[in-house]
């Protein structure tokens, strides 16, 4: 019986399952958990392997494969096999949400995931632009989002019913991930299949807001294919309203099947596909009015309860690696992907000229009404190669590749006319969508090809000093044509006559990288690191910057060019059972888009922005039934030009979890989440929400050696808070949730 890679294991004599080196449990257990809630007490009996290579519970062997002292919320190492040191020697921010540590908190959504990590902020979606919207330190990093670490580009709410873990690495990173990063980079580590163990989970949920949910996991061996093959399938159905929202909800289906040969050799080859649709009523929750939110009960909804946002996401992925020697290992990735959007959304719109004392009974609440599709496409591969090898008493660990990739999009925009509006205090979703007519404004086409050189080397000056260096060269082509149709005058752009535009635009960038690592213990880092990444203006495979004037503002732009200085250190504390991580860090982008006063409509490049920051995460289990998950982040954004302070830059975000096995059965967790006011627009009248607390708690029982039973509880106070921002409306936070879920392992 063989764990994964990314467990600490180790080899115990035992004859008792309640040992003090804990938690016996199979890899299949560790890694079976995410997007299925699958959570298993650390005390459940061991799992064993007999003289008969079969697999037993409640039963212990004299020699016994065990998790050790490895904390359920923590990993070692990192997913990106472009970093080749383990988490604590790795020069950057870097936070983990493990399967087990989602689990327990009863996310469902990679939106109620992100909500976890300190430093980020959730955008509402506009437009065409739906899916999952993040901000990371103080910049939007909804173009880098990354699937084990290629980028998923679809705009849809990801589900992590096959997640095996979540990344969140925070600072630039152009140099390993190419355009984008600003603030930083999501990446999603999918499900493999397991070597030699057999799986089968599920898990049923059900609760309020018409919650009902069911995952499957199964893994086996595949024999016929040889020792080394075996085959695993995730598979998910999700139904739920919005907590506390009188309109809006998701229905999602997933299956991701996955087949894997030559684990545990020195050639392995995976394929995998996951395919992920949905059909979800789009809440573009409340109006501002004036500068605040419109003062109306939480559960009013002013879109139709007929509204839509349809996607479909089919992601097939090859990956195959050999380890040549004890000195290069090559690897390789190559995907296809292909995403689907149609949609038809409600923007609740106050009039700005309504006087300020309105009673809002006396308020008429314009629909504003987007409608579209979309399909996009993606080819990429990477191929790389890691070498270790000594230069005299010099090690190093170099990492060097080539990446290559062709992505589409072709999106329709389109806005309804004389749609009729609704009563501010009393909305009527339940009327029905009419129009006089939809008018279809853009068509859009565009091509983006990739091409990507880059080597990472870590030097080790013996045991206490490293030196890491990188750098990258990115050519990236956009080819965008539209067609332009006239059409009736609408509040936020005019009718004019059909019209084509065709664009080319080619980028060539060098990204850098470089860090100094100090070691003063094997169980201690400090570090200083620097890096840079850009942001062309094709970036999002399109070069309209506006879903109401539908402009092209940023065309023949040079890329924006960002940089980041960040100071910090990460140690390992009580015998290595806790990871405590601190740093100070600045984020430049030294050429920002600005409004082009003497070419109206268009951008330049002459901005400024600027963030500092502290963030400070612990992770671990400080005692033998306590596991603990805690950080903060503090910022400080500035547009410099002007002076004003950068929008949805909260000063201060913390997220805490704590969780106590009470007895060998029963355990429970808590924790909080908090978020300082965030600025919204800025300027001479600008817009803010105030801060938030919400509070969440979760308990189990384990019931047998197969059946799990939990209760999660979100938002124990039913705050009302905002979630979502935008300019023109704004998206209240789910009200208080409960779930209940059953949790099988056969």
């Amino acid at each position: 019986m063989r764990l994964s890679e990314n467990t600490a294991c180790s080899i115990v004599k035992s004859g008792s399952p309640g040992s003090s080196k804990k938690k016996v449990l199979a890899c299949v257990i560790h890694q079976a958990c995410i997007g299925t809630g699958l959570f298993l007490l650390p005390t459940l009996p061991a799992i064993a392997q007999s003289s008969g290579d079969e697999l037993s519970r409640g039963q212990v062997q004299e020699e016994v494969i065990v998790i050790g002292d490895q904390s359920e919320f923590r990993r070692d190492n990192s997913s990106v096999t472009k970093f080749t040191e383990p988490l604590r020697d790795t020069p950057q921010s870097i936070t983990t949400l493990t399967s087990e540590f989602l689990d327990q908190r009863g996310v469902t959504t990679l939106e109620d995931a992100l909500r976890t990590v300190p430093g980020i902020t959730l955008g509402a979606g506009e437009f065409a632009w739906q899916g999952n919207n993040p901000n990371l330190r103080g910049f939007s990093s909804r173009n880098d989002m990354f699937l084990d670490g290629i980028r998923d580009f679809g705009s849809y709410a990801r589900d992590p019913f096959n997640l095996e873990r979540v990344e969140v690495l925070q600072g630039p990173s152009s140099m390993v991930f190419g355009r984008g990063s600003t603030g930083g980079v999501i990446n999603q580590s999918n499900k493999k299949p397991l070597r030699e163990e057999d799986l089968t989970a599920a898990n049923v949920n059900i609760g309020t807001n018409s919650t009902l949910r069911g995952t499957v996991d199964i893994s086996r061996p595949i024999t016929s294919l040889g020792e080394d093959a075996a085959f695993r399938v995730n598979m998910m159905g999700h139904k739920s309203d919005i907590a506390g929202r009188d309109g809006g909800g998701a229905k999602r289906f997933g299956i991701a099947p996955s087949l894997a040969m030559g684990l545990g050799s020195a050639t392995r080859l995976t394929l995998s596909y996951m395919k992920q649709v949905a059909d979800d009523t789009p809440d573009y929750g409340l109006p501002w009015f004036g500068t605040v939110p419109a003062d109306v009960p939480r559960e009013n909804y002013y879109g139709f309860d007929d509204d839509y946002v349809d996607t479909n996401a089919d992601i097939f992925t090859v990956e195959l690696d050999h380890q040549l020697n004890d000195i290069i290992d090559l690897n390789s990735q190559f995907r296809y992907a292909h995403y689907t959007r149609d949609n038809r959304i409600t923007e609740p719109l106050i009039d700005a000229g309504t006087p300020a004392g309105t009673s809002p009974a006396d308020i008429t609440i314009d629909r504003y009404i987007f409608f579209g599709d979309s399909t996009e496409t993606m080819l990429f591969g990477q191929v790389g190669a890691t070498f270790l090898f000594n230069t005299g008493d010099i090690g190093h660990a170099l990492v060097t590749g080539v990446e290559i990739g062709k992505e589409t999009s072709a999106p329709t925009f389109g806005f309804a006319i004389g749609v009729p509006g609704t009563n501010l205090l009393n909305p009527n979703q339940g009327a029905g969508f009419s129009a006089t007519r939809l008018e279809t404004r853009v068509e859009a086409d565009t091509t983006a090809k990739s091409l990507a050189f880059y080597a990472l080397d870590t030097i080790k000056f013996g045991d206490t000093i490293q030196l890491v260096t990188g750098v990258r060269w990115d050519k990236f082509s956009t080819d965008y044509d539209a067609d332009r149709f006239a059409g009736t005058p609408t509040r936020f752009t005019g009718a004019g006559a059909d019209t084509s535009e065709s664009i080319e635009q080619t980028d060539k960038v060098v990204s850098y990288r470089a860090a100094l690592v100090y070691k003063p213990v094997e169980y201690g880092t400090v570090y200083f690191g620097w890096g840079t990444s850009f942001n062309p203006s094709g970036e999002t495979l399109s070069f309209v910057t506006s879903g109401r004037g539908l402009g092209t503002g940023n065309v023949t732009l040079s890329p924006e060019k960002n940089r980041s200085f960040e100071f910090g250190t990460k140690w390992e504390l009580l015998d290595e059972s806790l990871a405590v991580n601190g740093s100070i860090f600045r984020i430049e982008k030294t050429n920002a888009r600005v409004p082009d006063p003497d070419n109206p409509g268009f951008n330049k490049l002459e901005g400024k922005q600027r963030v500092d920051g502290v963030s400070f995460n612990i992770t671990g289990h400080p005692s033998e039934d306590l596991e603990v998950w805690a950080g903060y982040t503090y910022l400080d954004g500035k547009v410099v030009n002007s002076g004003f302070p950068k929008v949805d830059t909260p000063h201060h975000s913390l997220s805490t979890w704590v969780s106590y096995r009470l007895t060998p059965v029963l355990q429970f967790g808590g924790g909080a989440r908090y978020l300082s006011k965030r600025l919204v627009t800025s300027g001479a009248t600008p817009k803010s929400i105030d801060g938030y607390w919400a509070l969440d708690a979760m308990g189990s029982y384990q019931l047998n050696d197969s059946v799990l039973l939990k209760l999660n509880v979100s938002n124990l106070t039913d705050k009302y808070y905002f979630s979502q921002i935008h300019p023109w409306h704004i998206v209240p936070g789910p009200g208080i949730t409960a779930t209940f879920a059953a949790n099988f392992l056969f």
